[in-house]
């Protein structure tokens, strides 16, 4: 069927309007990330994931209108770039492909809606209104037809390559094992090679650079289970920038062995869960480490190696991130924005039962500066330290790890407390 192009006065609207929405508000993005997100808890639950699907409608989006500020009116070619082809091979790669047409007719009605506010911001003439909103539907739905219509064809010469193999059959099997599925312990050690009656430690190996060659992700995943100490360890890819891992019986699992593993490949990240015993272990082990990883990511953290049991508190308190923000600025009021001198030394008080000498101990620091450090840092809260002690060092702990008040010191805990605090 030949391609109708709208009249010059309605070419001339969707041109305007396709220049407003390159540049969306960010309260636009965020609600067209969260309903396309939302389609299913493994992509919401998976930074990574949710980065790439973020990508891709950004991607879908500027393709959409920087084709119609070009050529108004015109056909859209099918977007099949980076951005939307590794959408589709991730979702692929985790068994997820059937999930691709949600989140594009979900993409599609909040864009549209988008659409409909600049439409009638552009004109309020019944007939213009009439003939841009017609133009501007069939320019969509034809738009998102031919890119998942190209999507699909490129994917599918790929297909066998995505979902056979060892590395795809070894996802299949934590799959089923992590979604709780009726599967043996018996025939899920037979297909991953890997013994499930043991303690197992899991870990999550990430970029935030979803571009390029990720082989380093490979080998960073490789240097960590060599370096605790696992003679068997299992590793799948769970997408192009996200591998999983798990070890068993680890050795040595403190934070100067893991930050040896990727000091090698400065794009990677770790995210580790605490040690647990047989399926159940391994499922909550991984668990963890996923919630450490979300956690790294809601707070935008430039932390690289992580540890459940650093992080869980501070999981736990920034769910609500506006509400955590509001809390540490009440609590800590101008400590929040002073050295990291003082917020460590603050920290480090309290967790060493306000014992002065531990403390300075502790931080390798001599014990005057260490108590004109702390005299300085009391002086900054609100509240005296001794009613707030406990919502003080909560407050100190959220803040370590924030991304945007990072301040390079590692945060310290049960299983890396060979760091100073």
């Amino acid at each position: 069927m030949a391609w109708q192009q709208p009249s010059p006065r309605i070419r001339d609207l969707i041109r305007e309007g396709a220049r407003i929405a390159l540049n969306p508000t960010p309260e636009w993005i965020e609600e067209l990330d969260r309903a396309t997100i939302a389609a299913n808890p493994a992509i919401a639950n998976d930074p990574v994931l949710a980065k790439v699907v973020k990508t891709a409608n950004r991607a879908n989006l500027v393709h959409w209108a920087a084709a119609n500020l070009r050529d108004p009116g015109a056909r859209v070619p099918a977007n099949l770039g980076t951005e939307p082809l590794r959408m589709a091979r991730d979702l692929v790669r985790r068994g997820l492909d059937t999930l691709a047409l949600d989140i594009y007719r979900i993409g599609q009605y909040i864009a549209w809606r988008l659409w409909i506010d600049i439409a009638f911001d552009l004109t309020s003439d019944p007939q213009e209104l009439r003939e841009l909103l017609d133009a501007s539907a069939r320019s969509v739905n034809d738009f998102v037809e031919a890119t998942l219509a190209g999507i699909a064809a490129q994917v599918q010469t790929e297909h066998d390559e995505l979902t056979r193999g060892t590395y795809a059959e070894r996802l299949e099997v934590v799959g089923l094992i992590l979604d709780g599925a009726p599967i043996t312990r018996e025939r899920a050690e037979a297909r991953l090679g890997y013994p499930l009656n043991r303690a197992h430690t899991a870990a999550i190996i990430w970029s935030d650079e979803l571009d390029g060659d990720h082989s380093y992700l490979d080998r960073a995943a490789d240097a960590f289970c060599h370096a605790v100490g696992s003679t068997r360890p299992l590793t799948v890819v769970a997408g192009a920038a996200s591998r999983w891992a798990w070890v068993t019986d680890a050795v040595g699992l403190d934070i100067d062995t893991v930050q040896a593993t990727v000091d090698s490949a400065p794009a990677a990240r770790i995210a580790i869960g605490t040690t647990g015993s047989g399926v159940e272990g391994f499922r909550r082990s991984h668990l963890e480490a996923l919630a450490t990883q979300r956690t790294l990511s809601r707070l935008q953290s430039n932390q690289r190696v992580a540890f459940f049991s650093d992080v869980k508190m501070v999981a736990l308190i920034t769910q609500n991130p506006n509400a955590a923000s509001e809390f540490i600025t009440s609590t800590l009021g101008d400590l929040e924005s002073a050295s990291p001198d003082l917020q460590t030394t603050l920290l480090t008080f309290i967790n060493e039962q306000c014992n002065a000498s531990r403390a300075a101990k502790r931080l390798y620091t001599h014990r005057n500066t260490f108590l004109r450090r702390l005299e300085s840092a009391q002086r900054l809260l609100p509240r005296p330290l001794d009613h707030t002690s406990v919502h003080v060092a909560v407050a100190l702990e959220a803040l370590r790890w924030r991304g945007n008040t990072a301040n390079g010191v590692t945060p310290s805990g049960s299983q890396n407390s060979s760091v100073p605090a």
